[in-house]
């Protein structure tokens, strides 16, 4: 994935390699932002939105650079580069705050995952959880186990921390019309269905319903 409006690559390189205009990254990085806000679980990482908005950003700021000073544009820009610190920053510390909560689930989760499948951890993200791991290990170790008799000087961090409630409800918006979405019913007195998801509608559902689709950017949830 690559910003356009930066210098030209080489056109035998990366000759697949996706390419957004400034606008279309941005709003990628902001439907990652809200997805990861209010989705239950820790997402698929977006290392390479990261990367582009990041370049984004030291080419907005170098354009301001060259500008005239008292330039009212030069105001505005300014604004906007704040605004797309603000969403990025958000944006990681939303996803640092889920690997501390669920660390042991999302190291497994990722221990796990079959070959070919996307990480849900950047290198970065995946060495902070490793580390929080042994830190958290280490002090329960220190203030608690070693108090305990033996045979109870062991926790299994897997059971004691809780999962991601994915059968929380979610606000959605539909990007792409979706049919035949099974639906689990609510009591047992309920049977499975399915619905029609028509493209720009807004809906409130079950997270684990519909997480391929969030997954897969079909719906973008609100």
């Amino acid at each position: 994935m690559a910003a356009a409006g930066g210098e030209e690559a080489d056109s035998d390189e990366g000759s697949e390699e996706l390419v957004l205009t400034p606008l279309q990254l941005i709003c990628s990085l902001e439907q990652a932002w809200l997805n990861e806000k209010f989705a239950p679980e820790l997402l698929e990482s977006k290392p390479e939105i990261i990367e582009c908005v990041v370049e984004q950003l030291d080419h907005m700021e170098a354009n301001l650079k060259r500008a005239k000073k008292g330039d009212l544009k030069v105001s505005v820009h300014r604004m906007e580069i704040e605004r797309i610190r603000y969403v990025l920053s958000s944006y990681l510390r939303c996803r640092l705050v889920k690997i501390e909560k669920f660390f042991p689930h999302v190291l497994e989760k990722e221990k796990s995952r079959a070959k070919g499948e996307p990480s849900i951890l950047s290198p970065e993200e995946f060495a902070f959880a490793k580390e929080y791991m042994a830190n958290t290990e280490t002090y329960l170790k220190n203030v608690a186990l070693k108090h305990m008799p033996p045979n109870l000087q062991k926790v299994a961090l897997l059971k004691s921390v809780p999962k991601p409630n994915l059968d929380s409800f979610v606000f959605l918006r539909v990007l792409k019309r979706q049919e035949n979405i099974l639906v689990e019913p609510e009591t047992d007195e309920q049977r499975e269905y399915t619905i029609d998801l028509e493209e720009g509608s807004q809906h409130l559902i079950r997270y684990k319903t519909i997480a391929p689709l969030v997954a897969s950017g079909a719906v973008q949830l609100i």
